[in-house]
């Protein structure tokens, strides 16, 4: 599965300036909201599953990576956006650093498989150094799109 497949470019975010995870998951959620990918009935309750989820383990995966995810019924496919922080961002990670590069992801329950290849493709790309780095240095969205587009296209991995 590929980055276009499930990032929504019109939700993507740079300059992220929040002070915590809470923070964090609600601002990535109101870009999918005023993106049109998730419904304004629907949005607190996203946000509350993936605050949900984060109490059973941190998705702050270490090296300045979280992937805040859900299954929600309100979404028919496979949704996501990625935002960037240039300070850093308290999420509890595993390695105890601040995160700086975030991916959030919101999946319908009856696809799993869907949600798992965006999970696999997330976690193999930010294994090159490389496309952290200049994603970590993305000042605009259209960058990051770009990033990700060349991602795909295995330009990186």
């Amino acid at each position: 599965m590929k980055f276009v497949d499930f990032v929504s470019r019109d939700a993507i975010q740079t300059n992220l300036d929040v002070d915590n995870k809470e923070q964090v998951i609600r601002s990535m959620a109101d870009a999918l909201l005023k993106a049109g990918k998730i419904e304004e009935d629907q949005h607190e309750s996203i946000v509350e599953a993936i605050l949900k989820r984060e109490e059973l383990g941190s998705t702050g995966i270490g090296r300045g990576v979280a992937v805040p995810h859900t299954k929600h019924p309100s979404v028919k496919e496979l949704v996501g956006t990625v935002a960037v922080s240039e300070s850093g961002v308290d999420f509890d990670s595993l390695d105890g650093e601040k995160v700086h590069l975030l991916f959030m992801l919101v999946s319908p329950p009856d696809r799993p498989g869907d949600h798992l290849r965006a999970l696999e493709n997330i976690s193999r790309q930010l294994r090159d150094e490389s496309f952290c780095r200049l994603l970590k240095q993305s000042k605009a969205s259209d960058d990051v799109w770009q990033l990700l587009e060349e991602a795909d296209n295995n330009q990186f991995v």
